[in-house]
């Protein structure tokens, strides 16, 4: 059994079993979803014999699928193209392991001096911040120096207690200023730095979904697993299992709308015996416990990836509260067995919930 539901932010299912559940989740006024358990991935086209291009390439450290349909052969290589254009210039600009980019050079600006930056990059960096202040800080771009401190990008430590402290003081809005009015962006303290980890995929899948729209084409973008489903095209995707992300039991029928799932997976970095998650909480500067994973189901990319971050960072029991104040997104919370998480969980409060849960709301009244 399954079901086709328009606007309804959250669904549940909560009289079947994990392993056959199958619920709905809606995504804005053209948001069409449907769960099952089925193991495929289907590509799903209302054209008739459009013409198919797949396209994939190496961009934004992760593997970038374009499948693209449009009218003719021609056109869908051109949209193909545009797309795989579009995606690399947003890496030109947002790549913290390009030392040229506008972000590097943001993250190297010297202290409290005022400078003048990317327009787009700006508008981005502003657009952040108010999504940062709506997750009450469970999101934040500003982390880079809790991932030095935790030697992320490297090896892995354990950092003190004062280098802890140091790096909080180097975390969140206060250790940038920026004023989009006049493109203006003043970095405040000198070990802060803003990772684009936890945004950066939707951005680019925001704008390359704009690239297939303006161009009348449609189809399914892919970045790493997080993807956007543009125009005619649905596509029944698998949602990443708490344990193994290609071991799932759940599955989603997107059109027209993002789905990005956030857990730690194999990202992990071994301290000693201790395993330690690349995901951190801005607010108190830990490694997240690896309670499982969390899908959210979005129609603007950028909403997707940042709220999965920040639901990941929160739990199931306290996304909730968060998940609710979004109208228009859909959420998956999937735990994984207490015994099989990072030993980080020592520092942090076990959620009480044991089971894959769907959060479910009415529609809004008219």
């Amino acid at each position: 059994m399954s079901f086709n539901l328009t606007m309804i932010p959250f669904c549940s299912s909560q009289n079947q079993t994990v392993n056959h559940r199958k619920a709905a989740v809606g995504c804005g006024l053209f948001g069409l979803f449907m769960l099952g358990s089925s193991g495929l991935t289907n590509l799903l086209i209302a054209q008739e014999n459009p013409a198919e291009i797949q396209r994939t390439s190496m961009l934004m450290g992760t593997r970038a699928t374009v499948q693209v349909y449009a009218e003719d052969r021609a056109e869908a290589l051109a949209a193909s193209d545009a797309v795989l254009q579009e995606i690399a210039r947003v890496e030109a600009l947002l790549s913290t392991w390009i030392l040229d980019s506008e972000l590097s050079r943001i993250n190297r600006l010297p202290i409290d001096v005022p400078t003048t930056v990317d327009p787009e990059v700006a508008g981005w960096l502003a657009e952040l911040n108010q999504l940062s202040a709506e997750t009450a800080g469970a999101f934040n771009p500003v982390v880079g120096a809790l991932i030095d401190a935790w030697d992320l990008r490297g090896s892995g430590k354990r950092p003190t207690h004062r280098e802890l402290e140091d790096a909080l003081s180097a975390t969140g809005a206060g250790a940038f200023q920026i004023n989009s009015d006049k493109n203006e962006i003043a970095r405040l303290h000198p070990n802060a730095w803003i990772d684009a980890g936890g945004f950066g995929k939707g951005i680019a899948l925001r704008l390359a979904a704009d690239t297939l729209k303006r161009r009348g084409a449609s189809g399914v973008i892919d970045l790493g697993g997080q993807l956007v489903v543009v125009g005619e095209a649905s596509r029944r995707i698998d949602l990443a299992g708490p344990l193994e992300r290609s071991n799932s039991s759940n599955s989603v029928l997107v059109q027209n709308a993002s789905v990005a799932t956030s857990g730690l997976s194999e990202r992990t970095v071994l301290v000693g015996r201790e395993r330690l998650g690349h995901i951190l909480d801005p607010r108190n500067g830990r490694p997240v416990i690896d309670w499982g994973v969390v899908t959210v189901v979005a129609e603007d990319p950028l909403v997707a990836d940042v709220l999965s971050t920040a639901l990941f960072v929160l739990g199931p029991e306290n996304g909730k509260e968060l998940a609710e104040s979004f109208k228009t997104i859909g959420v998956l919370f999937q735990e994984r067995p207490t015994q099989s998480r990072t030993s980080e969980a020592a520092h942090h409060r076990e959620s009480t919930v044991t089971s894959t849960r769907f959060l479910e709301e009415h529609l809004p009244s008219t």
